[in-house]
């Protein structure tokens, strides 16, 4: 079989090389040809301006998440009639370890990192995988009893079989407009995480989010509601100082609100694929929140400085800023088609350092709640000499960050280092 990946980034590569493995007949297409490196011996390379003719014999083609659906490659194929995957479905397909995924607008990195904590933790050889960083098509062939996939709504676009025994919808809200050509269409991706589930599969999903709702209503496996705050009428959640996942009770964990729904949901899917009672409130009670996911760099002058540099989109950054009485915020970067005025609309939010291609948008959202800055250099600056003791300087830019940064983890660490090098140092 002849197999072209359309790009030639962390999936893609991985895919071009479970394809190689697999024996087929491997091409590859990215518009840098500086992404061309260290591919599998017989890889047929293609660069530069797309052209149609790259499709020439070609069976199957595994998409990435970089190249949206509208875009050339993608389009071309769909009219030629090509059968076009996912790297996530690709993977998936040769995968022999049954799998559970998340899906969602923010936490469902978290989620899926906690899950196979608490898989781990259980004496069951796991391993997260998929949107975390390692793809899916890297742990095909490894000796995996269940694994925790992380899959995006355009890695879910591309989907036939894919069949998770248990499914998670973290949360849905407006993001990746400028991916997906409606948030309708979005939010369709993601229900497709259950599409392929039966009645002895699940679904996880917050009771209190109507898009997440709506989304798993035409579910065929067993729905089970989801919530950080209280126990839903045959769900999961705290009650009577106890967490409950269904029939598992463990101690809450003493956690921010957020986490702790992110650890429920977490809980219910590993205990779903045999997780102990013991290994799922020890990976609670040790829990830390990832990097750049409201972390805390320091405390100086009676002023915490916050890194949720992972806040991409304003439901992410509205929900950050909403956690903290007192916030001096510094926001903005590349929207992805989003309406802003949700972050500067949040009741504790005394300034907002608006930066990157996002500044006017937020001004015009904002007004005199908003001051523009050059770079996250002047945002620190500005916010150290405006700040006083109670506030939280939270960096939740609530847009991407490739204007400025090459990634949010970049964002975070400038931001990070920035803080740090401010006169009195750290906590």
């Amino acid at each position: 079989m002849k197999v072209l990946v359309l790009g030639a980034a962390v999936s893609g590569r991985a895919a071009v090389r479970l394809a190689s493995r697999l024996g087929h007949d491997v091409a590859v297409y990215d518009r840098d040809p500086g992404a061309m490196i260290d591919l599998p011996p017989g890889t047929v390379v293609h660069a530069g301006e797309w052209d149609r003719k790259f499709f020439g014999g070609v069976d199957l083609v595994v998409t990435s998440p970089g190249i949206p659906e509208a875009a050339p490659p993608i389009a071309d194929g769909i009219a030629a009639g090509l059968r076009l995957v996912s790297e996530l479905e690709f993977a998936a397909t040769h995968l022999e370890a049954p799998y559970v995924a998340v899906t969602g607008t923010n936490g469902k990195t978290t989620v899926t990192e906690a899950a196979a904590a608490m898989l781990r933790a259980s004496g069951r050889r796991a391993v997260a995988a998929g949107n975390v960083g390692l793809a899916l098509s890297d742990v095909v062939g490894e000796p995996w009893e269940v694994v925790a996939v992380e899959a995006s709504s355009f890695q879910l676009r591309f989907i036939d079989r894919f069949h998770p025994a248990a499914a998670a919808i973290v949360n849905i809200a407006p993001d990746h407009l400028d991916w997906h050509p409606s948030v309708a269409a979005y939010a369709a991706a993601k229900a497709r995480i259950h599409e392929n589930q039966g009645p002895d599969d699940l679904v996880a999903y917050p009771v209190d989010d109507p898009l997440a709702v709506a989304a798993v209503a035409g579910a065929r496996s067993r729905r089970v509601p989801v919530s950080g705050d209280h126990r839903p009428p045959g769900g999961n959640g705290p009650q009577g100082g106890r967490l409950h996942i269904g029939d598992l009770t463990v101690p809450v964990p003493d956690v921010d609100p957020v986490w702790r729904y992110d650890l429920t949901v977490a809980a219910t899917l590993a205990w779903a694929r045999g997780a102990t009672a013991d290994a799922i409130d020890a990976a609670m009670t040790s829990f830390v929140p990832g990097p750049h996911r409201r972390r805390v760099v320091a405390v100086r002058n009676g002023v915490t400085w916050v890194d949720d540099s992972k806040a991409t989109n304003p439901h992410a950054a509205a929900a950050a800023a909403g956690a903290y009485p007192a916030v001096i915020l510094i926001a903005g970067g590349r929207n992805k088609g989003l309406d802003l005025a949700p972050i500067v609309a949040v009741p504790g939010i005394r300034i907002v350092l608006a930066l990157g291609e996002a500044t006017g948008e937020l001004v015009a959202a904002g007004g005199d709640l908003v001051t523009p800055v050059t770079d996250m250099a002047e945002a620190v600056r500005l916010a150290a000499a405006t700040a006083t003791g109670g506030d939280t300087v939270l960096l939740a830019p609530g847009c991407a960050s490739f204007d400025m940064f090459d990634d949010y983890a970049h964002r975070g660490q400038v931001f990070t280092e920035l803080v740090l090098g401010l006169d009195g140092g750290g906590t």
